[in-house]
């Protein structure tokens, strides 16, 4: 499995603090004075994001990645 660059985890989390921001469910529990940001980055160190990466390369292929 490839890694992730530091382009895709930074879109994955700002992906996820806007869903979270217009309510959807947490996937962890966090504290009241948490951001979503904070909450998002949370959620992808304990690897619960649920959110992919579809890599498409130029022979056509495509290539997946499950954030978590």
């Amino acid at each position: 499995m490839s890694d992730l660059t530091r382009f895709e985890v930074t879109r994955l989390i700002s992906a996820r603090a806007l869903q979270l921001s217009l309510g959807a469910p947490g996937m962890i529990k966090a504290s009241k004075e948490a951001s979503m940001i904070d909450i998002a980055k949370e959620e992808f160190d304990k690897k619960v994001i649920p959110i992919s990466v579809l890599r498409e390369f130029p022979d056509g292929s495509i290539e997946k990645i499950e954030a978590n």
